[in-house]
């Protein structure tokens, strides 16, 4: 056996702590598979570049010729791209390589540069799997090789070999048009399913979810684009389009497959190149004669067709051919990519939220309906799944006391199901809030009403302990259109001039929701002035009511300091008993599609023994690097505020690090860790303090159903503090499933913690309870979170951070930043004030 089974951390056994249950999880476990070692080959099919799909096609004709008698009682899986696998030996001869010609008809082969439909095949021997190996690997006896990953990736395959040939594939789901719904602008949601083999310990599971994408609707294109362009109907396009819409319409179209209905028989299959500037009655063209004239009267001409719709503009295809788009249909099954807007999102967030008991029994029919059962392709490698969702032992944490301040009755308590309120409590320490302004930047208010909102909201920072020295503020009406910079700079002077004191905090009154105005204020306010604000929606205003003021009240406190609320020192050990410093860490990545905007790091840090308040530090680095090119001079800055704040410097560091996949692992570890004890070193020779090092993860297909209704939350979900680090975890690596908030709607997604390196040998139940109880001090919610806070706060500070570009065009959703080159972006991105950075300005 090799020196150590991983380069990260072993489990050092198993929790304890808590309530003891069981609950479903949406893991199916592989009662056997393979033994015998698999063949794995390269396989290379010209034309190259066409889409996996097609080249499930011809490997799919070139089966059932039996692979020209290299497949004869032989069932091989194959990726789409690459690779193939086959539990036998394919007889390729002595060079164990071979090419074949393979043909396929049908109108996707002849409109393919495939010479018409001709692809060649070419096989040879790539290695050998030893499914031993993988065997060792789950019973924590052998180290993961690439032999094993090799094997998981042949068994995600085999699973995947017969949907992927029957329905719409993408990554590792199928997409089913069944019950699909519409989204608004000519898009859909399909329902599909998740499925991936995932090594547990001592066995394999295939975890199977229901999940579900955005598709371009199919059909004629004339009706699609009244949905594109927001219209009632075509006629309202009958005078003519805007370059505008036509620009619009050319980004939502290109690179889409679309077929031609005009030509009976020959209804050839083509990709949108462009659009035509002007309408088929204005769009030219020379015919065979060289005669100039227009599309729609070639149309009438040629097919004896006269257009109705001759003021659209036309598609082109190919170089040149421009087809009038009446005559053209968008095929189904094609995804969207493009990132929704806010209509779409929140009407796919409906169709997609579905009560836990409704999941699980979908993720039940999606087992029936993928047939691992009379797979012949399973059945070959003797690979067999059980029928039942494993049901695998977890934990229910006890919940903490939380404290807000000691001065009323129940100032410390434990709440129960994961929420509460503010009814009756103070802040643990309220700022204290002399010298602000309002911006009204709403036209629509009244002035009377605002005074009235002042009023109420001012009340309500008083019961709630944030104590309002002023309370009659200078109020400014502005406009939202109008120069934002000189506005706010205004309202900071007039708020030091009536309370003759630096100002602390601009209360802005926003029209809407418009991300344009918000963006402006924060850019001017966190990285031009230097001063917290806090935004408000109109619609609020009127009925300035208690819960929403109490709401607005811990955002404020936190932006000047203060402190909502705490855990007791026994409850948290780990920080109270000597200096530690709790990190957080996130890169966000521009929207897909953008390949010139920057990532954006962000690290946050806990500034005192309680864990409550945390500074930040962020950094814009190249597009779509998952390393943190420059933590170690963020860490550094954050370690001197740690020690300008409590005097001492920490001798534990806690290292939360969000967004980082598993393939990312060793690389990510290797970089930051160096990056954080060069950082310390750098600050004094001697100082080593010791350092845990836990990714934090969301995006999985990992989800827990109770099994009964006495185990359930109001929600139907687990109870928040479900611990799951047993069964369906890494085999022998520290990881484990938190689900820490309640549900809302929908079914919850616990967090998944790994811990990959650890000097102050943590024990599960340490770590957990530490985690879990952290979740409940988040300082703007009155409830426990379904992530830990630094975590939490890295996210909120890197989005923060896409609003301080200066010369960004938020008005318009669509805009990719085609106009500068990346370093010009990077260095477009404005610094926060150093003031801003030590306080929760983000909130």
């Amino acid at each position: 056996m090799s020196l150590s089974l991983t380069e990260f951390v072993k489990r050092p056994g198993v929790g304890k702590s808590g309530k003891s249950i069981r609950v479903r999880a949406n893991f199916f476990e592989v009662a056997s598979f393979p033994t015998g070692n698999i063949h794995h080959y390269d396989v290379t099919i010209d034309p190259p570049s066409a889409p996996p799909a097609l080249y499930r096609k011809v490997w799919k004709a070139f089966e059932d010729q039996d692979g020209q008698g290299i497949l004869k009682g032989i069932k091989a899986v194959f990726d789409g791209r690459k690779n193939a696998f086959s539990p036998k030996v394919l007889p390729l001869g002595e060079d164990n390589a071979k090419a074949f010609e393979v043909t396929i008809d049908g109108a996707d082969a002849a409109s393919k540069r495939a010479g018409g439909g001709q692809f060649t095949i070419r096989i040879k021997k790539a290695g050998e799997i030893n499914m031993e190996e993988l065997n060792r690997f789950l019973n924590g006896q052998a180290a993961q090789s690439n032999n094993c990953l090799t094997a998981v990736m042949f068994l995600d395959i085999l699973i995947r070999h017969v949907p992927s040939t029957t329905y719409a594939t993408v990554g590792r789901s199928f997409f089913i048009p069944n019950d699909k719904r519409a989204l608004p602008g000519g898009a859909e949601v399909w329902q599909g399913y998740y499925q991936s083999a995932r090594p547990g310990v001592g066995k394999m599971f295939i975890n199977l979810d229901v999940s579900a994408t955005a598709f371009h609707e199919a059909g004629r294109l004339p009706d699609l684009v009244v949905k594109y362009l927001g219209r009632r109907s075509i006629d309202e396009l009958r005078r003519g389009i805007s370059d505008r819409d036509i620009k619009k319409l050319e980004k939502q179209l290109k690179g889409l497959k679309i077929q031609v209905v005009h030509r009976g028989e020959r209804n050839r299959k083509y990709k949108v190149t462009k659009l035509t500037p002007s309408p088929a009655e204005r769009t030219t063209f020379k015919d065979q004669d060289g005669n100039e004239m227009s599309v729609a009267a070639y149309f009438s001409k040629q097919y004896n067709m006269r257009l109705a719709f001759p003021f659209l503009p036309c598609i082109v295809v190919k170089r040149d051919i421009f087809l009038p788009m009446e005559v053209c249909e968008l095929l189904p099954g094609q995804r969207l990519t493009k990132k929704l807007n806010e209509k779409q999102t929140a009407d796919m967030i409906k169709f997609t939220c579905q009560k836990p008991q409704v999941r699980s029994n979908k993720i039940n029919q999606g087992f029936q309906l993928l047939g691992y059962k009379n797979n012949p392709y399973l059945q070959q490698c003797n690979m067999t799944v059980k029928p039942d969702m494993a049901v695998v032992g977890a934990r229910v944490l006890s919940t903490p006391q939380i404290s807000y301040s000691q001065s009323t009755p129940d100032g410390t308590f434990a709440p129960q199901g994961g929420a509460w309120n503010l009814r009756g409590k103070k802040l643990a320490q309220g700022a204290v809030l002399g010298s602000w302004s309002v911006v009204n930047f709403a036209p629509q208010v009244p002035m009377p009403a605002i005074q009235h909102f002042v009023r109420e909201l001012c009340q309500t920072f008083i019961d709630t302990g944030l104590n309002v020295v002023n309370r009659q503020p200078p109020i400014t009406n502005a406009d939202p259109q109008g120069n934002i910079d000189r506005t706010l700079k205004e309202a900071w002077l007039k708020a030091g001039n009536a309370a003759k004191a630096n100002p602390q905090l601009i209360l802005c009154i926003l029209p809407n929701t418009g991300t344009p105005l918000y963006a402006e204020i924060k850019r001017i306010s966190d990285t031009v002035i230097g001063i917290p604000t806090q935004c408000l929606q109109s619609k609020h205003i009127a009925d300035a009511k208690k819960q929403y003021c109490a709401n607005v009240c811990l955002k404020v406190n936190m932006k000047l300091g203060g402190m909502n609320l705490f855990l007791s020192p026994p409850q948290i050990p780990f920080i109270s008993a000597r200096p530690t410093i709790i990190l957080g860490a996130d890169v966000t990545h521009p929207a897909p599609g953008d390949m010139n905007r920057p990532s954006v790091a962000a690290v946050t840090a806990s500034m005192d023994a309680r864990a409550s308040r945390y500074a930040s530090a962020i950094r814009v680095q190249a597009n779509r690097t998952e390393m943190i090119a420059d933590l170690g001079s963020m860490v550094k800055e954050l370690l001197k505020s740690f020690y300008q704040s409590c005097g001492q410097k920490p001798e534990r560091i806690l290292f939360y690090r969000d967004g980082v996949s598993e393939g990312q692992f060793s690389e990510v570890l290797h970089s930051e860790i160096n990056q954080i004890k060069d950082a310390c070193l750098s600050l004094d020779r001697a100082y080593k303090p010791t350092i845990t090092f836990v990714v934090v993860q969301k995006r999985h297909h990992a989800r827990f159903f109770p099994m009964g209704p006495q185990d359930a939350d109001r929600s139907g979900n687990c109870q928040p503090g479900t611990v799951v680090d047993s069964t369906i975890v890494h085999p022998f690596e520290f990881d484990f499933y938190l689900q820490s908030h309640a549900g809302l709607q929908g079914t919850s997604r616990p967090t998944h913690y790994h811990v990959l390196y650890d000097d102050n040998n943590f024990s599960p139940d340490q770590l957990q309870e530490l985690t879990y109880r952290l979740c409940y001090i988040y300082g703007r919610a009155t409830r426990a979170v379904s992530i830990v806070p630094p975590a939490y706060y890295a996210d909120l500070v890197a989005a923060r951070a896409r609003f301080h570009r200066r010369g960004e065009n938020w008005s318009d959703t669509e805009a990719t930043s085609e106009s500068l080159d990346p370093e010009q972006q990077m260095a477009s991105f404005a610094v926060v004030k150093p003031d801003l950075q030590k306080v929760m300005y983000y909130m």
